[in-house]
């Protein structure tokens, strides 16, 4: 909403936040920003924009698990039409204005100011800067909006589960195939120069926790390369490789990025290990315009 929440309703989310984190041994402010991005959901959800985005990024490790996942301060969307700044600077205008039930947020409508970025990758996106208050809390707010992909066979219409007792957002969503397939592909392009530790504990993750369907998996990663004009590679990619998993500059920054994420150790070239084993299998049969057949199960390896 943009009226001034009442006073109370501010206190009282404040301090059923304030409940979780205690009880969970989470950072306060973490849960504030998960909260002022999950409702930030719920209003786009509800507004005239819903269907021009899909959501991605760690925010849907939420979704698909209840254990703790790493932490992300910002929310990632697909979205469709033209990458103007402006044109999306408005549309987060109107949506942080849309008149939904309260929830103690007051969102900054005149603050919103949206900016062109160049990840380290090729694609193009639009990074929107915002914030909202809670009572006298102020939460910044950052969305990363990409451009260009799609979600291979079709996103997934999902329900978004709530930290706290209010109305959960519905929209669509990235599935585990797709997610896999763009990273995946970042690792290929970037090679020795990727720095994307994410990349590599999201698909690490996704391998030790999911089943996956070999034909579905195959099929996400083809379109996703040639969407991304990515060529299958004829050898095994760099990011995959014992060189890259025992590098001392790699292992530097996957500790670093353990710790800023209060995560569990985990060697780095067990979890390159386990990653290649996912993904060469697929890639492999797809080098060969072979079908794959197989099932993952989590942990692995693929079985018939």
């Amino acid at each position: 909403m943009t009226g001034k929440s009442p006073k109370n309703l501010a206190a009282s989310v404040r301090q059923r936040l304030m409940n979780i984190a205690r009880a969970e041994g989470t950072d306060f402010q973490y849960l504030l920003t998960r909260y002022g991005l999950e409702r930030l959901l719920y209003r786009l959800s509800k507004s005239p924009y819903a269907d021009r985005f899909v959501l991605k990024g760690a925010m849907l490790f939420q979704l698909w698990t209840a254990a703790p996942y790493r932490p992300t301060r910002d929310l990632d969307l697909l979205a469709t039409g033209t990458p103007s700044p402006s044109d999306f600077e408005e549309v987060f205008h109107n949506v942080c204005r849309h008149e939904v039930e309260d929830d103690g947020l007051t969102f900054d409508v005149q603050g919103i100011r949206a900016e062109a970025i160049k990840e380290e990758d090729e694609y193009q996106g639009i990074r929107i800067r915002g914030g909202a208050t809670l009572g006298n809390i102020r939460i910044p707010l950052q969305v990363d909006i990409g451009f260009g992909d799609a979600v291979t066979p079709r996103p997934l219409e999902i329900e978004y589960p709530t930290l706290l007792a209010f109305p959960a957002p519905k929209l669509l969503a990235y599935n585990r195939e797709t997610v896999v397939a763009e990273k995946f592909q970042a690792m290929v392009f970037l090679g020795m120069a990727n720095s994307r530790m994410k990349d590599f504990f999201d698909v690490w993750s996704l391998a030790r926790e999911f089943e996956f369907a070999g034909p579905a998996l195959a099929e996400a990663i083809a379109a996703t390369f040639q969407r991304r004009r990515t060529s299958i590679p004829d050898a095994l990619p760099i990011a995959l490789s014992d060189g890259f998993a025992l590098d001392s500059q790699k292992n530097t920054q996957w500790h670093a990025f353990l710790r800023k994420g209060n995560l569990a150790e985990a060697p780095l070239p067990q979890v390159v290990a386990l990653v290649r084993q996912f993904l060469m299998a697929p890639l492999e049969a797809l080098r060969s315009d072979d079908p794959f057949s197989l099932h993952w199960k989590p942990g692995g390896p693929w079985r018939k």
